[in-house]
């Protein structure tokens, strides 16, 4: 599983100009994939808020280039599912509260999928080097606790990638990445206090070790527990995550 899909990106706030093609020449392949990469990375990170235009002209001088490759890279993130064109111009997808149970529900699923596959096999083992590695950068954190911010949110992606990244099914990994991805934009305002922040990271280093110490029932159970054990625990999540992020874009 390639990190890169869930190690923090950086969404440029200034980013470094490309060269901008002259008129009437056709940006490159590689341009094309730069500005969607960047423009991307911007969308999943909370770098545009819920009611913010993204307007052709003003993304193509942030990224220094044409507005070619910022119309077509809005045209693939469309096609992702990630923005949708509303009065306008393009503005990023947030998820209604039925989408937005529909995806923690497939979330739930897919987290809970990889230890039950291992308590099911019993030929199935997780990597301990994957554990290993994923609990040294959680202990760091019960040892200097996270400032509450959004943004942690990339942080517990990367915990819940790496613990199914650990069972060994990469087709499970990579929906699961995927399906995070489609609610970070909302998700990311459950991190604002400090007490959720620390209570994470608690619950991520518990969960670890069981599974660490081939105490499957056990982490599963803790598991299911921290990612919601019932559809009513699911379902006020993400309306208090919808909440905070409505009060969020009310002060922009």
């Amino acid at each position: 599983m390639d990190a890169q899909l869930y190690t923090p990106s950086t969404a440029a706030p200034a980013a470094t100009p490309t060269a901008v093609p002259a008129k009437g020449v056709t940006p490159t392949p590689a341009l094309r994939e730069t500005v969607y990469t960047k423009l991307r990375a911007a969308v999943l990170d909370g770098g545009f808020g819920a009611r913010e235009r993204l307007a052709e002209v003003r993304l193509a001088a942030r990224f220094g280039v044409s507005r070619t490759p910022v119309r077509e890279a809005l045209a693939r993130l469309a096609s992702d599912g990630l923005i949708e064109r509303g009065d306008g111009g393009f503005f990023v997808t947030i998820p209604n509260l039925t989408r937005l149970k529909d995806f923690y529900e497939l979330r739930v699923t897919l987290e809970l999928r990889g230890v039950a596959r291992a308590i099911e096999d019993p030929s199935i083992r997780h990597d301990p080097a994957v554990i290993t590695a994923e609990l040294d950068r959680w202990y760091a954190m019960r040892e200097s606790p996270p400032v509450p911010d959004p943004r942690f949110v990339v942080q517990d992606e990367r915990f819940h990638a790496e613990l199914s990244r650990a069972s060994g099914n990469p087709a499970l990994t990579d929906a699961l990445v995927a399906v995070s991805e489609r609610i970070r934009q909302v998700r990311m305002y459950d991190f604002l206090t400090r007490d959720r922040v620390e209570t994470t990271v608690s619950e991520h280093i518990e969960i670890m070790e069981l599974v660490r110490d081939g105490r499957l029932d056990e982490g599963y159970r803790a598991l299911h527990a921290h990612v919601g054990d019932s559809m009513a625990v699911v379902l006020e999540r993400a309306r208090r995550a919808m909440s905070q992020m409505a009060l969020h874009a009310d002060r922009l």
